[in-house]
């Protein structure tokens, strides 16, 4: 590496990467609704999950070794970090969602598991949406959008955890009841982990409004 490039920042290095992960977590996210809505082949899907997971590992460690070798970056290198880290949290608990259902032989996909696949899929989208917005901090409407509209659905996801929950319980079958609190918990934590990032994105763009 030459004097010039410890000397620049790199800005589209770090917000290539940064969207390439996004992406990957938006792609992850729709197998995952794929599956519970019975679209695709529940074993063939979760092995493509898993390869998205592998590609969100490999982004996430090459944002990392980018971190350890430039000079000047774009953000602050802690904010790299936590981004890099709450994205990759997100397609984890996409990747064990996806795992428990098919560890637990999960064959008929309820209406909870629907709504939470599909409040974690549009959660991805709005990500992606405010990944890209930190291009130019100009775009600081747009990352609040993103925001307010993750922690709209992480609520929806919350209310839903307790209703699912709570139906659980009304049902005689103990052994059934675990497995899906389980995977019930698992999908709702995915939302937790989106609002993560949200937040992320949030000290960011005022930090660097």
């Amino acid at each position: 590496m030459g004097i010039k490039e410890w000397l620049i920042p790199q800005d589209k290095v770090f917000f290539d990467l940064f969207e390439q992960l996004a992406g990957t977590v938006v792609l992850a996210a729709r197998e995952l609704e794929q599956i519970v809505t019975n679209e695709t082949d529940p074993a063939q899907t979760y092995k493509k999950i898993r390869e998205l997971e592998h590609k969100g590992d490999l982004i996430t460690h090459e944002i990392y070794e980018h971190l350890n070798r430039t000079f000047i970056t774009p953000l602050d290198p802690m904010e790299i970090s936590r981004l890099a880290s709450a994205l990759d949290d997100v397609i984890d608990y996409i990747d064990d969602s996806a795992e428990k259902l098919i560890i637990y032989k999960i064959t008929e996909y309820d209406k909870s598991m629907q709504d939470f696949a599909q409040i974690i899929h549009l959660s991805t989208i709005q990500l992606e949406c405010g990944v890209r917005g930190i291009r130019s901090f100009k775009n600081g409407n747009v990352l609040e959008k993103c925001g307010i509209e993750i922690n709209r659905l992480e609520n929806m996801a919350d209310d839903l955890l307790a209703q699912s929950i709570l139906r659980l319980f009304a049902t005689e079958d103990p052994m059934t009841t675990i497995k899906l609190k389980d995977i019930y918990e698992c999908l709702e934590t995915a939302t937790d982990k989106c609002e993560d990032v949200a937040n992320v994105l949030s000290d960011i763009s005022i930090r660097h409004s």
